[in-house]
């Protein structure tokens, strides 16, 4: 695409956006009462468009592509040097250059400061910023994280914890588990199953796998889970909150619907991943890329949608409302390793999981009273059609059921603009920080006015967010 070609598209985009904003109804309530955040880890614009060609084969398909806002969004950290259009237009290595890392991006969504990477939610004195799920609770909502990948992973963490370093992973799940407010807590890590859900007391002798208990917060906290006296006081009132565990995919689909406990943490029978991990246990070797959902999934874990289904029915019983933030934490994984059809399987997942809770809006509340965020932290791969190399071209399609015609050009992150979408109580208010223009995607927020916009939105001010350090 020539740059001539790319401007006219952008301002044609620019000028529908525009009249799309004017339409947008403004909010009728003071604040949502629920937001929910859904942050496909790595996911860029051609993760989308891949994900849609394969399941219905076709683009624009998905759920949140058909919310009011859409956008591109800037995701560097204070690391980086910034997102320069021109030079990603003209310069096809240029996004490869200063990336940002899940902790940092993850905390500017958070907290809507930007910081150096591998950081949890501190500044640049290691003081505690505030997260929204901490203003969430100062308003008496319940809140929640789920993730497909270990809970006390960057993402999952830079929405409750505060560190110097993501990889204390140990430090933080005690954090979240024994000094958080939190109603749920949902994602992987559990010490005494593999990538494949078998239980590592079934491995046979000579099998060196170690029991790992740092994304639990270790033995002592994983006993007192597996007792029922793990958590602190989340509610004010004085007493100990202890949550209540549960483990395997009956146990997570049985809370679906109807009652729950008060505090909930689902930690499903598997390490890393709740499926990208997994190998061909068929052929007894190790993952190799071929079409999606050849290899058997594992049928003792739960879904990402299914967990969202039974985080929603948790959280719900609060009459104030809640916050709750999802991570298709795999999705990232799989472009690292750049295994297009474990990219789908993922991306479907969290697709549904998206789905999961539109139909909850639909079902227990409306658009005047919830706000959906659909978005991701950063590209992961470098994912484009083939034969992009020195200028984009577009994925080929395939056909519904077919892998479509792409391309990785990185193992890592990169500087790539990112889809934002929203749909709810609040969200043309993003419209107003979309004040960047892209060549190519049009115009663009950063990722901390996603902080910004929903502490406007729950502190009644206008401006930018009011961030506040916690000693």
């Amino acid at each position: 695409m020539n740059s001539l070609k790319q401007s006219g598209a952008a301002f044609f985009q620019i000028i529908l956006i525009l009249f799309t904003y004017l339409f947008i109804p403004a909010s009728t309530n003071a604040a949502p009462k629920n937001i929910v955040i859904f942050i496909s880890d790595g996911c860029g614009f051609f993760h989308v468009d891949a994900t849609s060609m394969y399941q219905y084969g076709e683009t624009g398909r998905q759920v949140y592509e058909q919310f009011p806002v859409k956008l591109a969004m800037s995701t560097y950290s204070e690391d980086g040097h910034g997102y320069d259009a021109e030079k990603a237009a003209s310069d096809f290595d240029y996004v490869k250059k200063k990336a940002t890392d899940s902790a940092a991006s993850a905390t500017a969504i958070s907290t809507g400061v930007k910081v150096k990477d591998h950081v949890v939610a501190v500044d640049e004195d290691g003081k505690p910023l505030e997260h929204i799920s901490q203003r969430a609770e100062e308003l008496g909502k319940s809140t929640g994280v789920v993730t497909s990948v270990q809970l006390s992973h960057a993402t999952p963490a830079c929405f409750v914890a505060h560190n110097k370093s993501r990889k204390k992973y140990e430090e933080i799940s005690r954090e979240m588990i024994l000094h958080s407010g939190l109603e749920v807590i949902m994602g992987c890590g559990h010490p005494f199953f593999d990538n494949n859900g078998v239980s590592l007391s079934e491995k046979s002798p000579d099998d060196s796998t170690e029991t790992d208990f740092s994304f639990v917060g270790g033995e002592e906290t994983w006993d007192k889970l597996i007792e029922g006296t793990a958590g602190g006081d989340a509610d004010g009132d004085g007493d100990p909150d202890y949550w209540k565990l549960i483990q395997s995919g009956d146990e997570f689909r049985s809370l679906m619907t109807g009652d729950t406990p008060d505090r909930l943490i689902g930690i499903p029978q598997v390490f890393h991943t709740l499926q990208q991990a997994r190998t061909d246990e068929r052929e007894k070797e190790e993952y190799q890329d071929g079409s999606p959902f050849t290899v058997p999934f594992i049928e003792t874990v739960p879904t990402l949608a299914e967990m969202t289904a039974v985080a929603v029915n948790v959280l719900d019983n609060n009459k104030n409302g809640f916050f709750l933030m999802v991570e298709g934490g795999a999705v990232d994984w799989a472009g690292h390793n750049n295994q297009s059809d474990r990219l789908i399987e993922e991306q479907i997942d969290f697709n549904r999981s998206v789905e999961v809770m539109v139909d909850w809006v639909y079902g227990h509340s409306d658009w005047d009273e919830t706000l959906i965020i659909v978005t991701a932290d950063h590209e992961t791969g470098y994912l484009t059609g083939e034969n992009s190399d020195p200028e984009l071209q577009p994925l080929t399609n395939h056909g519904q059921g077919e892998l479509p015609g792409m391309e990785w050009h990185s193992d890592n992150h990169t500087n790539s603009l990112v889809p934002f979408y929203a749909r709810g109580d609040g969200s043309e208010l993003f419209m107003g920080r979309a004040v960047n223009t892209d060549a190519i995607r049009s115009i663009y927020i950063d990722n901390s006015d996603i902080a910004g916009v929903i502490f406007e939105l729950w502190s009644g001010k206008s401006g930018e967010a009011t961030i506040l350090e916690k000693q």
